[in-house]
């Protein structure tokens, strides 16, 4: 049987990807996966834009609530938790609609990504002792000796990247960039990837009008419960716009006013990354659009997108 396709709902935050998906899933018959890589943690509603308890019942919703804050997540592990939720969306006959806008982890549902096998705790710990004692110098020579494809391959030489490589080649036995030429030779699914492409002012407006909401909604709120039930700011998955710079508000460090101006100002930094991101692979759709009102045409528009290129 031909593999159904895929549907992707990509781009910057404050976009207006969420409401786009679950119309088209509604229209559809879709399941959504949500692609980001916050809304995996329990608790951080707001500050992640999460869909509402609402919208998930509307439409089947995967991937959200999922892990506790102090939980380890990533991209990697993504790519391989995602394709069998995306073949029992098919199998259920039903479309699958990929939402969000971390670019890792809409690679990992599209492309497949490998992040090769768990952490070794005992290599880990003699890598890290070699690095302290010898220098990344030197781990990148032994990186180059058994695999100087993924030595040459790196654009910026970090210990982080190195001790990495060299931990799946020990815990393996396979060099990195074996693994990644395996996961490459995988059947991928097609897909039709869009984004909402609203004019650079108009989308920085709607993030600031959107972080006034969220601290309406009860942002500071949410993060005090998160420090009552005893999450380390410092835990990665709280160490992101919004919840930083909330966290530093509750300790003194700011006044509500300069909060809510420095998470403008990072979510819009951060808008502008996401930009260059998803602006750099071409088989995106790019759908102007000028104000909410056109959201019924964006969503016809999308579904005849979709459903030549799925033979629907």
């Amino acid at each position: 049987m031909k593999p159904r396709t895929i549907l992707a709902i990509v781009g910057p935050t404050a976009s207006g990807k969420t409401s786009l998906s679950i119309l088209l899933a509604e229209m559809l018959g879709g399941e959504i996966v949500s692609a980001d890589s916050r809304q995996v943690y329990k608790y951080l509603d707001i500050g992640t834009a999460k869909p509402t308890l609402e919208d998930r019942a509307r439409v089947d919703h995967h991937f959200i609530d999922i892990l506790e804050p102090s939980q380890d997540y990533s991209a990697g592990q993504f790519g391989i938790d995602v394709p069998p939720v995306i073949d029992g969306i098919i199998a259920r006959g039903n479309v699958p609609i990929i939402v969000g806008g971390s670019g890792l982890y809409i690679r990992a549902a599209i492309d497949g990504m490998f992040d090769g096998p768990g952490r070794d705790p005992e290599i880990r710990g003699r890598l890290e002792d070699r690095l302290a004692s010898e220098g990344v110098s030197a781990l990148m020579a032994t990186l180059r000796e058994v695999d100087p494809v993924s030595a040459a391959g790196m654009k910026e030489v970090t210990a982080r990247r190195v001790i990495r490589a060299l931990e799946v080649y020990l815990v393996s036995g396979k060099p990195l960039s074996q693994h990644h030429a395996d996961q490459a030779k995988g059947p991928k699914l097609p897909s039709v990837q869009v984004m909402l492409d609203w004019d650079r002012n108009m989308l920085y407006e709607r993030i600031n009008l959107r972080v006034e909401a969220m601290v309406e909604q009860g942002l500071v709120a949410e993060v005090e419960g998160l420090k009552k039930r005893g999450y380390d700011p410092k835990l990665n998955a709280l160490n992101t716009v919004g919840y930083k710079e909330t966290f530093e508000h509750l300790s003194g460090a700011t006044d509500l006013p300069r909060m809510i101006e420095l998470i403008k100002q990072n979510t819009r930094h951060f808008a502008k990354r996401q930009l260059t991101w998803f602006g750099a692979d071409k088989r995106i759709v790019h759908l102007s659009v000028n104000r909410e009102s056109e959201i019924d045409k964006i969503v016809a528009k999308v579904s005849e997108l979709y459903r030549r290129a799925a033979n629907v």
